[in-house]
């Protein structure tokens, strides 16, 4: 489970017009625009510290990490990181959502898929390890979404396979997915590669043959017209 804790983040009210100008001036002071939202409360526009931020969507639970949120004048609240943007070619954080948790009440997250192990199919048998689904969707209270779930691979033969329904499965998590959805398998190299080989050689023959025939039929067409 996500137990990673940091401290809270501090979250400055915003006022005045929201447009470009506003949010640059917002990064020109070493912050970045911001949206808190739910719980049955009024959004509010507010300004944080992009590091923070960035620390915690690099952290083990990532963006399921459950924290504590200080908007200055407000109640102190739990919340998570439900939206962000960066700037395409820095990858700068440019703006965040930031959503209020009410830790009673269940919701639905993405969970990351981690496969541990050597599958034996693929140490035996020479086939390779396809990871279908990276993340599964369950439902849960926020104190018990996992930071991942581990599937253990060691035994997985060739054409072997792993579904949902093969997840760690608790009393405490709901699938929302099909249970008999494909989360990895074990398969072969398809032989594609002799297929792209053959395509190239037979296309100069069909070429060929067709030059063949033009250049049979020119010397009757030269004989009809005389």
């Amino acid at each position: 489970m996500a137990s990673q804790k940091f401290d809270a983040v501090v979250a400055t009210p915003r006022t005045g017009k929201f447009n470009k100008n506003h949010a640059r001036r917002v990064r020109v002071e070493g912050k970045i625009p911001a949206v808190v939202y739910g719980a049955g409360q009024e959004a509010v526009a507010v300004a944080v510290d992009p590091r923070v931020v960035t620390r915690i969507l690099h952290s083990e639970s990532g963006h399921n990490t459950i924290f504590d949120l200080n908007v200055e004048g407000a109640p102190l609240v739990k919340a998570m990181i439900v939206d962000w943007q960066h700037e395409p070619i820095k990858g700068k954080l440019l703006h965040i959502d930031f959503k209020r948790i009410a830790m009673d009440k269940a919701m639905r997250v993405s969970v990351p898929v981690q496969l541990t192990g050597t599958a034996a199919g693929v140490k035996n048998s020479g086939g390779i390890l396809d990871q279908v689904l990276r993340e599964v969707e369950v439902e849960c209270l926020p104190g018990d979404i996992p930071d991942h779930l581990d599937v253990d691979v060691t035994n997985l033969e060739l054409y072997g396979a792993i579904h949902i329904s093969d997840l760690p499965h608790t009393g405490k998590l709901k699938f929302l997915g099909d249970e008999n959805a494909l989360v990895a398998h074990v398969t072969i190299v398809k032989e594609e590669a002799a297929a792209e080989v053959v395509a190239p050689v037979a296309e100069p023959e069909v070429a060929k043959k067709g030059k063949g025939d033009a250049a049979a039929a020119a010397p009757a067409a030269e004989a009809k017209k005389k």
